[in-house]
């Protein structure tokens, strides 16, 4: 399984052509030769993505989103109480900001196997998350 945090998901939909490829190029090559694998987000990525957009009545790329979230195959793992638990432990173990505990707990709610793709070089610290950080180009 492969998840998407909220910074991965607003580079491949929103990114500039080179730090779209740069995300795309991570999710090919975690696909590899196979099936492609499933995907997963948090709950919490449907906030984090929309409100900019929202804010600034960017209808066109809200209704990107909304898409993206509707796909048929995508997991969306809820905000429940085991996520909120490790997130909670994460945050007091490790000192990340709430919104990354809570990805990184959906993340490894979802999968223990899980590839993690994010922009954010906060993650590499946390013992289980197989970080794939997207390498943004200068």
């Amino acid at each position: 399984m492969v998840f998407l945090d909220a910074s991965a998901i607003i580079y491949l939909l929103e990114g500039d052509k080179p730090v779209r490829t740069a995300t795309q190029g991570v999710l090919a090559r975690l696909r590899g030769e196979g099936e492609p694998p499933a995907l997963a987000v948090s709950a919490l990525s449907i906030l984090e993505c929309r409100v900019r957009p929202m804010r600034q009545e960017a209808q066109e790329v809200l209704r990107g989103y909304d898409a993206f979230f509707s796909e048929p195959g995508l997991q969306i793992v809820a905000l429940g109480h085991a996520v909120l638990e490790r997130a909670t432990r994460l945050r007091a173990s490790y000192r990340l900001r709430t919104p990354d505990a809570l990805q990184a707990a959906s993340a490894l709610e979802a999968d223990k196997e899980v590839a993690f793709v994010t922009g954010d070089g906060d993650f590499a610290a946390i013992p289980g998350l197989r970080v794939h950080r997207i390498p943004i180009p200068s």
